[in-house]
């Protein structure tokens, strides 16, 4: 099937709530993919953050093929070898903590958010209350949506659930200011992805940490897609060696699969009795397979240590690339989450460098974003900066 054949499909079958780039990928290997046309794509995007591997990755499609043959579900009525695997390599890579395992980024928030209130609740103290960041993203559920610090998304679904607060990203004053008695948690990128690349600092987070402790309120981190070695640490709190109550994980964590994961300390997550809390797919035995094969990958590759190589040269040629163009506002790099903002809009910059055969895209309209696989070539983050270049050349004057 060509692209247009496919596009009409979509027209009059599939829910027009995406604003989709014109092409079909058919097939992936790496950073390459290719649509229905055969033209082939320098994917630095990476499904926004999830394919952590590249395309297709052989480790993982070993690892879900051969436990497919052996077990595709069971629920969570019964014990599973690679859940309680996957558990293992996850607390041991994190903090002290236990699992519980959803299907998504957005349901391991509402885990988060519930646990929270749960906590609170058992100990009596009328604590409710979450306070989340400006300009944050968790998701697209009610809660997530509700924590979320984005007006544009919040657009047609009022009321939002009751209990959220916003304060500025980064502004520890203004936080201190907006804990009261009726606090019962923080939810924190480290690294704000779609807004826009902003990297919380190591006082700030170690603030959040202090505060926390102070108030007695928990500490969630968001690290959906953040998390799993994007910024050249197997968490981006780890930069600051600050430890959460609660953490969110997703998107690159099955390497393309979909899983997401809740960890929380010992004593938190104990809120959490039999019957609280539960998701029928979530930690099926394909979904963890997949993530055990990405975790093995990133430790026998050493890929942290190779993302942080390539986010050193990379950042030095943007850096030179802001030189050149008077319309580059500021280079924001944590590890191989890359963000360039423009003084204009990026979208058709994003375009452009779509027909050169370019994915990135723009987010809060004016940041051009990059999100590579860990095993991404410094050459092909060179050619995609190159290609940028060329179409910079033509869009901005």
């Amino acid at each position: 099937m060509k692209n247009k054949e496919i596009f009409k499909l979509y027209e009059k079958f599939v829910a027009h709530n995406y604003g989709r780039y014109p092409i079909t990928i058919v097939e992936g290997k790496g950073c390459k993919a290719v649509d229905a046309q055969g033209k082939a794509y320098l994917d630095l995007l990476a499904g926004l953050a999830v394919n952590i591997l590249g395309h297709s990755p052989a480790v993982v499609a070993k690892a879900i093929s051969a436990q497919a043959t052996k077990l595709i579900h069971t629920s969570n009525l019964f014990y599973t070898i690679p859940q309680g695997e996957l558990a293992k390599e996850l607390v041991k890579l994190s903090f002290p903590s236990q699992a519980l395992f959803v299907n998504s980024g957005a349901e391991a928030v509402e885990s988060a958010l519930k646990l929270s209130r749960k906590y609170q609740s058992d100990l009596k103290n009328g604590r409710t209350e979450i306070i989340a960041m400006e300009n944050s993203f968790h998701g697209r559920t009610y809660g997530a949506l509700s924590a979320t610090g984005q007006a544009k998304y919040h657009k047609g679904f009022a009321p939002l659930l009751p209990a959220f607060k916003h304060v500025p990203f980064g502004n520890l004053t203004a936080l201190k200011k907006a804990v009261t008695k009726k606090t019962a948690a923080i939810i924190v990128e480290p690294v704000q992805g779609e807004g826009g690349i902003n990297i919380a600092s190591r006082n700030y987070l170690k603030g959040l940490r202090k505060l926390c402790d102070k108030e007695r309120v928990l500490l969630i981190f968001d690290e959906v897609q953040c998390g799993m070695g994007r910024t050249g640490r197997w968490f981006a709190c780890q930069h600051a060696g600050v430890t959460p109550d609660i953490m969110t994980l997703a998107k690159g964590l099955g390497g393309g699969f979909p899983i997401g994961a809740m960890l929380a300390k010992p004593e938190v997550i104990s809120a959490f009795g039999p019957g609280t809390h539960a998701s029928t797919f979530g930690g099926g035995p394909l979904a963890c397979a997949a993530a055990l094969a990405v975790i093995k990958t990133v430790k026998d590759k050493k890929l942290l240590k190779h993302a942080n190589f390539v986010s050193r040269e990379v950042k030095r040629e943007l850096e030179s690339l802001k030189k050149e163009f008077d319309d580059i506002k500021e280079i924001r790099v944590s590890g191989l989450m890359i963000g360039i903002e423009l003084k204009k809009a990026g979208g058709n910059i994003v375009a452009e460098c779509l027909k050169e055969g370019l994915i990135i895209n723009c987010v809060q309209d004016t940041v051009l974003r990059f999100l590579p696989p860990l095993n991404v070539k410094l050459q092909e983050m060179k050619r995609g900066i190159n290609i940028l270049k060329k179409v910079l050349c033509r869009e901005i004057s």
